[in-house]
């Protein structure tokens, strides 16, 4: 057997998101991993050129291979060449799936950064089988979703461990500081999630289950407290409100548990809200994010809404924050935990770009640097659906710290 020609190729890469990882790896990896072989690939030869373009001298020897998200001959020509594909064609629930059925089968390492948990639930039990035997590590939610909180919640444990000698049985995350925009592709996704739910039944009472993409068997029946309304936090001293991301983040972080063998114990608790402010005006704020975020999910489920928003309010498909807002951008995540004991641990992770994008394609790039890296390169064994907490270890948290502009430290 012939080795690969490329260790990583970039997927979408003429995507907005794309884009940035292309950039963030040109710059990086002569730096961190200068014999790192990688390609980048699409669907238009002219936008790929346009991209190399771009680059400058960085892009002038950059190979570049075509391919489309729905045709399976060139996605098997595509993993063919390659050991590691970091996806950014979404929303994934619409055009991610050949390229992770193609993974699963070739054995092709593969991650991406969704946060569709419908979606990762149907590749889950579509494809699973088929990576645990190629032995293609397939790694869902590396970017904003979820690494800050399920690289946090691992980061916790581990010094739960050392200063205790056993596990945090209790967690939660509040955002400090959040501060960045959207993309088209991220609301497109929102919007989707939002549809398939208003016309299905069956996922809508799925996407209530905090367990939904846990393995069969897992055995966890403790009961979580999602935050979806206004609450006053006794550790923080402050009124809290819903947090957007905690939908996917927190069904990852238990996914970890269980694929860990329940590191953080059967009856451990997590869950994830965003701090708005001590007083009445911390309480009235919390009230103003509880209804402006949900006229906005009302609004992408009703038609007629719907499109008045996406014409006059939302960002276009391939739009989002300028390089400007990127750069000022940032985010302060802080976490508790609790032993069975009652000891308590306070840590925090930060970010020094915009979350969904300035800092996602730093995680994204650094989470497919890992798998091409850090990872076994041959054999069967570790395939299968995994989180960035179980796929990876101290080597992800120290190349974020070194090479993405995180902080995970103990506060």
């Amino acid at each position: 057997m012939t080795s690969p020609a490329y260790d990583l190729v970039v997927f979408g890469a003429t995507s907005f998101v794309g884009q940035l990882l292309t950039r963030y790896l040109a710059e990086q990896l002569p730096l961190e991993a200068p014999t790192l072989r990688w390609a980048i690939a699409g669907r238009s030869a002219r936008k790929l050129d346009e991209l190399k373009r771009s680059l400058g001298a960085a892009g002038q020897t950059l190979p570049s291979l075509i391919a489309d998200a729905a045709n399976e001959a060139q996605l098997q020509t595509l993993c063919s060449q390659t050991r590691v594909v970091v996806s950014t064609v979404g929303p994934y629930a619409l055009y991610g799936e050949p390229l992770v059925k193609v993974c699963a089968e070739t054995g092709t390492h593969y991650c991406d950064l969704t946060g569709e948990v419908q979606w990762i639930k149907r590749m889950q039990d579509k494809y699973e089988a088929a990576a645990k035997q190629s032995g293609a590590r397939i790694v869902h939610c590396c970017g904003f979703d979820s690494v800050p909180s399920d690289m946090g919640v691992y980061f916790l444990q581990q010094q739960a461990q050392q200063h205790w000698g056993q596990a945090a049985t209790q967690v939660k995350m509040r955002v400090k500081t959040l501060k960045g925009g959207a993309s088209g592709g991220t609301i497109a996704s929102i919007i989707n999630v939002a549809q398939e739910a208003a016309a299905d039944p069956a996922l809508r009472k799925e996407l209530m289950n905090p367990y939904s993409i846990c393995p069969p068997g897992h055995g966890f029946t403790a009961r979580q407290h999602a935050v979806r309304g206004v609450e006053y936090d006794n550790d923080f001293g402050v009124w809290t409100g819903p947090f957007l991301m905690a939908a996917i983040n927190e069904r990852v972080v238990h996914r970890s548990n269980a694929l860990s063998g329940n590191a953080y114990g059967s009856s451990f608790t997590y869950n994830e809200a965003t701090l708005t402010g001590p007083g009445l005006k911390g309480r009235l704020t919390a009230f103003a994010f509880v209804f402006g975020l949900g006229f906005f999910m009302l609004g992408v489920m009703i038609a007629p809404i719907r499109k008045l928003l996406e014409r006059f309010v939302l960002p276009k498909p391939g739009e989002g924050p300028s390089p400007e807002a990127q750069r000022a951008g940032r985010y302060d995540l802080r976490f508790v935990g609790r032993s069975a004991t009652g000891q308590v641990l306070n840590v925090k992770v930060t970010g020094d770009r915009d979350p969904g994008y300035g800092s996602t394609c730093k995680m994204l790039g650094q989470a497919a640097i890992s798998l091409a890296l850090d990872q076994p390169q041959t054999g069967s064994e570790g395939g299968g659906f995994w989180t960035p907490a179980t796929v990876f270890d101290q080597r992800f948290i120290e190349r974020l710290r070194l090479h993405a502009g995180l902080g995970f430290e103990v506060v």
